[in-house]
């Protein structure tokens, strides 16, 4: 927490505090960039998600020596053309909504919204589709599944996916509701053949396979709790007030290859090649 909020500043902070930057002050005129992804991905976290009605990844598993965390996914990036649009749809709904943070790390919306520059520079990270759940997995079973991920996923073409709706997720427990926008329709059909390629993966080296109606999404921001109708209202509210928000796409983007992260290494599955 103490590093993203030195990564971005912090305006609650007096400007007579010895540890603040005045290079990152609201005055400054200095492209940030986007948050090191060491800061947004906490080194011993071996904590997912799972929420109701697909697979994403915060239910927290226990830490077992020889266990690493498998979590294989499509890297999505937020096009520069439309993280504004989604950065003061976000602000808006934050306003609507306290408590919320952006996704993965502790860093609260209302100090990166103080800024819109801030926001949207933390946009800039790569989000995920999870094909999977994410599981602890022994290390005798690395080889294994990379191998067949790589033969399984192998040369996969271009395609569109169009993130078209602001969706809303909670997990199982109850513990952690997600602001996400979900895919219905163009990339669909090619993500969910890609997930049951996974779950057959998994079900030969006895793992739990995703949920029987998946939703590829990508999650943006999250709150303690359950807050699923306080912020499926901010959304009817906030598309209601910007008019076409929530009738128009909010951003495409393209399949570009497939990553699986296990324990602290990221490997390469699949990278796509041809048109979509």
């Amino acid at each position: 927490m103490e590093a993203l909020m030195a990564a971005y500043g912090d305006d609650s902070a007096s400007s007579s505090d010895s540890n603040s930057d005045p290079s990152l002050s609201t005055s400054a005129t200095i492209s940030l960039p986007p948050p090191p992804l060491d800061l947004l991905n906490p080194r011993n976290s071996l904590g997912y998600h799972v929420q109701k009605g697909q697979g994403s990844r915060v239910r927290s598993f226990p830490h077992v020596e020889g266990n690493y965390a498998l979590h294989v996914y499509i890297p999505v990036c937020v096009p520069p053309s439309s993280k504004k649009e989604v950065a003061q749809f976000i602000k808006r709904v934050a306003t609507l909504v306290p408590g919320l943070h952006l996704v993965d790390t502790d860093m609260p919306l209302d100090v990166l919204c103080k800024e819109e520059q801030k926001l949207e520079h933390a946009l800039g990270r790569t989000f995920h589709i999870s094909l999977g759940r994410t599981v602890p997995i022994r290390v005798h079973q690395i080889d294994s599944i990379v191998s067949m991920f790589r033969k399984k996923l192998l040369s996969k073409r271009r395609y569109l996916m169009d993130f078209r709706k602001w969706e809303v997720f909670v997990n199982d427990e109850g513990t952690r509701t997600f602001l996400s926008m979900e895919i219905t329709s163009a990339g669909l059909a090619e993500i969910r053949k890609q997930i049951n390629v996974v779950n057959e993966i998994y079900r030969l080296h006895s793992l739990p396979e995703f949920y029987k109606d998946p939703r590829p999404h990508i999650s943006l921001s999250w709150a303690v709790g359950d807050v699923s109708h306080l912020l499926r209202q901010a959304i009817q509210d906030v598309s209601r007030t910007n008019g076409t928000l929530s009738c128009k796409n909010i951003f495409s983007s393209t399949f570009n290859g497939i990553e699986c992260k296990i324990g602290n290494k990221i490997y390469e599955i699949c990278k796509a090649s041809g048109t979509s």
